[in-house]
């Protein structure tokens, strides 16, 4: 592209070059006053800039860089704006033409290379979900660039038009998880209870040390089951867990100081060094003897009984709170660890990670304090006052 012979074909970013001075936002009028933290002074540069931050994950990067090259030319080529020139008014605009990409001969086209003259940014309109994570993904862009110095404002920040069944994205794990209350409840259970024998105790421990890597780490019951003790290493004095996940998939989560310190607990309780070794074949959960892996079926008994024992101390005082215990599984464990994370503020990308889901869309199921917030905005409406009688 250049700036007498703008091209108005839509082309991948790498061939975005020569744009003109009023569309490569070197003067957009969202552009921040002062000394950015970046170095960038187009947009492009700084789409390229955010992209750098994701090299470690090429899945992500490329899911990133589809999502900023189709908001950049659809402002260049639908609004004749730079990217740093955009309103509110033009992401409500957007988010319409995510749902339906016209002209469709300029924007839609079948799967091809990205050098070739048939490549398109889109095959045809999004899903509901495939737009809500389109705009998940560029509120992240559009906060990293405020964040940077490069932009004034966020105008995805104003976002508040919900997208069509965006709820039912996320029915699938509504209510499979314990919000924060009901699994303060269950800890606390958990840490006071009172052993008396030496099985008591040994169970309390071990309980105790399953819940907290089930919660800190995400795990599935398989990957507990599975793993030994050297499947926590410490790399530059930090601890990750190496996992081999679904699919035989291998990954690695942070472990936490907290999560840390219940595997010191746990393993001095067994009589073992308070950190394990890379090659520690100790099992990462032992049976109750010791001697062997607990058995994904003794994990899923452990966590229901825990469940059973809570749900009867609230039977009388909270019975629907009773109830969705009884109800609750084991892998609810792994929707609260996630659903609290997210509630928590963790980034997209990193609540992904840590979750370990092939798609972005998958964890935006666990997204639920934007349903909250939308809940407390309209707590406050009432019905019209009238002080005159129902005759009048």
């Amino acid at each position: 592209m250049s700036g007498e012979g703008f091209c108005t074909a839509p082309m991948p970013l790498e061939r975005l070059v020569g744009l003109p001075a009023a569309l490569d936002g070197s003067s957009g009028r969202n552009r921040a006053p002062g000394q950015a933290q970046i170095a960038a002074n187009t947009d492009l540069a700084a789409i390229e800039t955010w992209l750098r931050e994701f090299v470690d994950s090429p899945q992500t990067e490329r899911s990133y860089r589809k999502e900023a090259e189709r908001l950049l030319l659809w402002a260049m080529l639908e609004c004749g704006k730079p990217l740093s020139g955009l309103a509110r008014e033009d992401i409500q605009r957007y988010q319409d033409f995510l749902a339906s990409p016209t002209p469709r001969e300029r924007w839609c086209g079948p799967r091809a290379p990205r050098y070739s003259p048939r490549w398109r940014p889109f095959q045809g309109p999004l899903s509901a979900a495939s737009q809500a994570q389109a705009l998940t993904i560029l509120n992240g862009l559009f906060s990293y660039l405020v964040n940077a110095g490069y932009l004034r404002g966020n105008p995805m920040g104003l976002v508040k038009r919900r997208l069509r069944n965006r709820a039912s994205v996320r029915t699938r794990s509504q209510g499979r998880f314990l919000e924060q209350e009901l699994w303060q409840r269950v800890w606390q259970h958990i840490v006071q209870a009172c052993p008396q024998t030496g099985r008591e105790w040994d169970r309390h421990e071990r309980i105790r040390y399953l819940f907290t890597l089930l919660y800190m780490l995400g795990a599935r019951v398989a990957e507990l089951a599975t793993h030994t003790m050297g499947s926590l290493q410490e790399v530059r004095g930090r601890w990750w867990w190496f996992v081999t996940g679904k699919g035989d998939k291998p990954a690695k989560v942070p472990v936490s100081t907290e999560c840390l310190a219940a595997v010191v607990r746990y393993r001095q309780y067994l009589g073992l060094p308070p950190l394990p070794r890379p090659d520690d074949s100790i099992a990462l959960v032992p049976s109750q003897k010791g001697t062997r892996p607990i058995s994904a079926n003794m994990v899923y008994r452990l966590v229901k009984a825990t469940f059973a024992e809570v749900a009867q101390q609230l039977e009388v005082k909270d019975p629907p709170a009773a109830h969705k215990l009884r109800q609750a599984s084991t892998h609810w464990m792994r929707h609260t660890a996630v659903t609290h994370m997210a509630d928590e503020g963790l980034e997209l990308r990193l609540l992904n990670r840590t979750a370990r889901h092939e798609k972005l869309e998958t964890t935006m199921i666990y997204l639920h304090a934007e349903d909250e917030h939308w809940h407390d905005s309209l707590m406050q409406r009432r019905m019209p006052s009238w002080s005159g009688s129902e005759n009048d």
